[in-house]
């Protein structure tokens, strides 16, 4: 075979072990090494093909895919500061537990480290932030390459997927010439088929925990963001079986679409509970059983960290278990399954009165969250007029820093099918509307809105360079405060000197012409009164809302919801 074959078949056979390992999707960034992969992944069909010249971007699009898919997306640069443009990405994939599969092309060996330009060190580039790192040989005809290959590709598709979910890296050399044959039909492959097994709890697990619920008196559930690909009706028979009450994150999507039958149990509002010491008194708990992440409450945390119940069980399908606030004393190792319908839990010795204490804080909170935007005309009225007013069957993403805490303060329980994500691995404000844009693309069957600050805006406003490439449809919703807001509820904010420079950072800048430059709809809302335009049908499908606030307002009309909520607990 001459060389244009050899590479040609390898890169084939890269390709269909992906697609039969489950494959589905590829973000491309242009680059000349990476030029026989392109060729490849671009004439292959049912493969979806996305394009990002922007690599740092390219990387959180893939991420959007694979949050909204819960499937491993592939992601492909050429050698080079290409490659290294991945890392925040790789970094949030590796700490939300995304699947991603992430290729860079790279020179030869020959080519690394003698000064030849656009090589770097590749190998092991990402160290630990993925899962598993794989050099792949240099295209030859020797008998051993391709089977190689094939299940080398195998292998770090099955180790993205297995529980938990994460990135993982391969580093593929090419030589000039980088030129292949176009082929209609992928290689036969002589790897068949891989099996992945669940995670699920031992006997023994399973029996502590049934005696331990048992013999509670007073416990509730915490649920914070799950796995991706969770199915939540297993967390609906588990909550209606121990009747229990369950506070729970907005990320965790128990919030909405709740059955009737399990509205009683859901707190949605002890964030702004657990700040009044006389309720945290009156709900002290035996036991705590927390599904998925630690949710971002601080005041939760605190609460934990102060009353230390006697159990508090988490249940992780990482068996580095995530416990920041150092409290548990049982770790489960599981996925949530069938297991917890099946268990075999008495809830009789759990006190009615528990529950209604949890309930009468609940509804005392909600009265008043939900009249908030009568009193206050702030970010916080604008999100409750947001979740209020959205669409069934909508996608809610949100930035990190305020957004999701407004999300969680003002999203309240709900029969509507809305469901909220965010990056909150790392809880960056970096690639926010490249992941947003990237996981809208997955779900084209529902409405899909961004809500998200100026400043994490103008951090990821090459994000839109990718709606140049591909059709997309995404409401963009914009707070200007001009810079910050989230540092004005931080001690940071008593000291005035710098604050401004090192924290609020104003940029004085609005965005009409970024719409204008990227042909985007441009919506200007100037205070709450113009606030109905939020939900306007669009004349395009990408449309940009930008509402103006004001950072200090934004904190006085916050503490002002928490004073009133605190008063009448106290009463």
């Amino acid at each position: 075979m001459n060389e244009r074959e050899i590479i040609t078949n390898y890169v084939y056979k890269i390709v269909a072990s992906l697609m039969q390992n489950g494959v589905e999707d590829v973000v491309i960034s242009p680059g000349s090494r990476s030029t026989p992969l392109a060729y490849a992944f671009a004439s292959t069909k049912n493969l979806s093909i996305y394009r990002q010249v922007d690599e740092r971007s390219a990387a959180y699009f893939a991420l959007g895919i694979a949050k909204a898919k819960a499937k491993p997306v592939v992601l492909l640069c050429t050698s080079g500061t290409a490659a290294a443009n991945y890392y925040p990405a790789i970094v949030e994939a590796k700490y939300a537990r995304v699947p991603l599969i992430v290729i860079t092309a790279d020179r030869p060996h020959e080519l690394r480290e003698v000064g030849a330009p656009q090589a770097i060190n590749q190998i092991s580039l990402y160290g630990e932030r993925v899962k598993w790192s794989a050099e792949f040989p240099i295209p030859d005809d020797a008998k051993m390459t391709l089977p190689y290959v094939e299940r080398h590709v195998a292998r770090g598709v099955n180790i993205a997927n297995t529980a938990p979910f994460g990135p993982v890296h391969f580093n593929v050399p090419f030589r000039e010439p980088l030129l292949i044959d176009f082929q209609e039909e992928l290689p036969e492959q002589t790897f068949q088929q891989s099996f992945v097994g669940n995670v699920a709890p031992s006997e023994q697990a399973k029996d502590v925990m049934t005696t331990i619920v048992n013999q509670t008196n007073r416990g509730f559930i915490i649920v914070g963001e799950l796995a991706l690909g969770t199915d939540l009706q297993h967390m609906w028979t588990f909550i209606r079986k121990l009747k229990w009450p369950v506070l729970v994150e907005s990320l965790s999507n128990l919030r909405t679409n709740v059955p009737e039958d399990c509205e009683q149990y859901i707190i949605s509002t002890y964030d702004a509970l657990l700040k009044n010491t006389a309720f945290k008194q009156q709900v002290l708990a035996d036991t705590v059983i927390r599904f998925g992440a630690q949710p971002v409450s601080k005041f939760l945390t605190n609460f934990l960290t102060e009353t230390l119940p006697t159990n508090y069980i988490v249940i992780d399908e990482d068996p580095m278990f995530r416990d920041s606030a150092a409290v548990s004393t049982h770790f489960i190792h599981a996925a949530i399954g069938e297991w917890i319908c099946e268990m075999n839990l008495d809830n009789t010795m759990c006190s009615d009165e528990y529950l209604l204490q949890w309930r009468k804080g609940e509804e005392l909170a909600i009265k008043h969250i939900s009249s908030h935007p009568q009193l206050e005309k702030d970010e916080g009225a604008v999100v409750r007029y947001l979740i209020e007013n959205l669409p069934n069957e909508s996608d809610l993403f949100v930035s990190s820093s305020m957004p999701i805490r407004d999300i969680d303060t003002f999203l309240l329980p709900t029969h509507k099918d809305i469901q909220v994500f965010a990056n909150r691995g790392a809880n960056g404000i970096d690639g926010v509307m490249s992941t947003a844009i990237g996981f809208s693309q997955a779900r084209k069957n529902r409405e899909m809105y961004l809500l998200i600050g100026d400043l994490a805006f103008l951090h990821d406003v090459n994000a839109l360079i990718t709606t140049r490439y591909q059709q997309c449809k995404l409401n963009i919703i914009v707070f200007n405060n001009d810079g910050g807001g989230i540092f004005s509820y931080l001690a940071q904010s008593t000291v005035k000197e710098y604050y401004e420079d090192l924290f609020g950072t104003p940029t004085a800048l609005r965005f009409a012409d970024v719409a204008k430059m990227y042909d985007i709809e441009y919506v200007q809302i100037k205070d709450f009164t113009e606030v109905e335009k939020l939900l306007e049908p669009q004349n395009n499908p990408l449309r940009l809302i930008e509402i103006f606030t004001d950072r200090q307002e934004n904190v006085t009309s916050h503490r002002k919801l928490w004073q009133r909520i605190h008063e009448e607990l106290e009463q």
